[in-house]
């Protein structure tokens, strides 16, 4: 991501300052300093923000634009299938190491249908965080994730492997809505 430029009187460019200081880096950072004190006093919270003030005016960040829209129930069912198949995947892996078999892996490419990075970032990282699949590269012209996943004996198995990752992205897009995307409700 390139800095916005800003033009001096001189004919000079220079990157446009941001606004140092933004409530919420600064709620973030008071929540991590209070967290890592591990009590919550007053005095421990304003010198929280005193110090996430004094951070935030010597390392000036840009500021982050998601640019989504949550949905609650989406995201209720988004994560409870995430759990639902990060326990499934374990007992899978788990069955796969004490067979003792020879074990065929496959890379598996995904075209996603949403054009969006936040989308393609936030279905790469659930499926990663999912034991027997890891994300081995992600095209963003493409937006297509290829996966290295555990035990995959033939095509048909892949192309389940393919419409589970489509089906997450499906309830990723039902939970967030990203600019520039339809809604569906």
């Amino acid at each position: 991501m390139t800095p916005k430029m800003r033009e001096r009187r001189d004919g000079t460019l220079r990157p446009a300052r941001y606004r140092a200081v933004q409530p919420w880096s600064i709620a973030w950072l008071t929540l991590v300093w209070v967290t890592l004190w591990g009590s919550i006093t007053p005095l421990l919270v304003v010198s929280g923000v005193l110090v996430a003030t004094l951070l935030s005016l010597v390392f000036p960040l840009p500021p982050l634009e998601i640019g989504v829209k949550v949905r609650p129930v989406g995201l209720v069912v988004l994560v409870a299938r995430f759990l639902v198949d990060v326990i499934r995947a374990s007992l899978e892996v788990t069955a796969v190491v004490l067979r003792r078999r020879t074990v065929r892996n496959a890379i598996v490419a995904v075209d996603l249908h949403s054009d969006s990075d936040f989308v393609l970032t936030g279905v790469a990282a659930l499926l990663s965080l999912v034991p027997g699949s890891v994300v081995v590269e992600a095209r963003r012209s493409t937006h297509t994730l290829f996966l290295h996943v555990l035990d995959v004996d033939d095509v048909a198995q892949a192309e389940a492997f393919r419409d589970e990752a489509l089906a997450l992205e499906r309830r990723f897009l039902a939970a967030f809505v990203p600019r520039g995307e339809k809604e569906d409700q």
